[in-house]
């Protein structure tokens, strides 16, 4: 059964999981709820979660605010048709440059099904993304969280989710990645909405300013 998180049971959750752990508590009750990150489906949220991969998010959003300044909406025809000396100019590196192609060809040439992707698994959505070049499994599971808003995903390729479970549980500094997902476990089916708790701490301790 596919499980997703809206508006209705978002808080609810949240509550859930604030009774289950004493941590994920503390962070509600010090900084309040975490916000809902949601972002709609398709091309132009997978073009930002491309850019997001391995850079701060201010840095994401200052190349995709620099695209949609020189293309406005994103859509595969218009990715297709920049050279790669303009997306350089949008502060895509060489890599990211083939990303984009790559994933603007399967959104062109209709071999991404991202339309039944709603009606798909956790398991299928993600063999279906991460079968176009430069798309890995941090990008498919944070599209799977914030554009599908599926509750069970917990992305430790994420640094900033690392850092903040470490500083949370008080973890040793150099736990592996191995031992992350046994503490992580007792959340399920909402490990998601744990990571967003767990985000919120990390952003309200440093004082990061989210752009929308």
């Amino acid at each position: 059964m596919i499980q997703i998180f809206s508006s209705d049971n978002f808080q609810t959750i949240c509550n859930h999981l604030s009774k289950k752990d004493k941590h994920l508590k503390s962070i509600i009750t010090q900084h309040g709820y975490p916000p809902m990150w949601t972002r709609k489906q398709g091309f132009e949220t997978l073009i930002l979660t491309i850019l997001e991969q391995q850079v701060s998010l201010a840095a994401a959003f200052a190349a995709f605010k620099k695209l949609k300044s020189r293309i406005g909406r994103v859509t595969p025809e218009k990715i297709l048709a920049m050279s790669n000396e303009e997306l350089r100019e949008c502060y895509f590196t060489r890599q990211k440059q083939g990303y984009a192609k790559n994933l603007a060809e399967a959104f062109a040439n209709k071999t991404l099904p991202w339309k039944k992707f709603p009606e798909m698994n956790d398991d299928e959505v993600r063999t279906h993304l991460t079968s176009i070049k430069g798309i890995g499994n941090w990008t498919a599971d944070v599209y799977l969280m914030h554009a599908l808003q599926r509750t069970d995903l917990f992305p430790l390729g994420d640094i900033a989710l690392v850092n903040s479970l470490k500083e949370t549980k008080q973890l040793h500094p150099h736990i592996s990645k191995e031992e992350m997902p046994e503490i992580a476990e007792p959340w399920r089916p909402y490990r998601t909405i744990a990571a967003m708790i767990l985000w919120h701490a990390y952003i309200k301790k440093r004082n990061i300013k989210i752009e929308a």
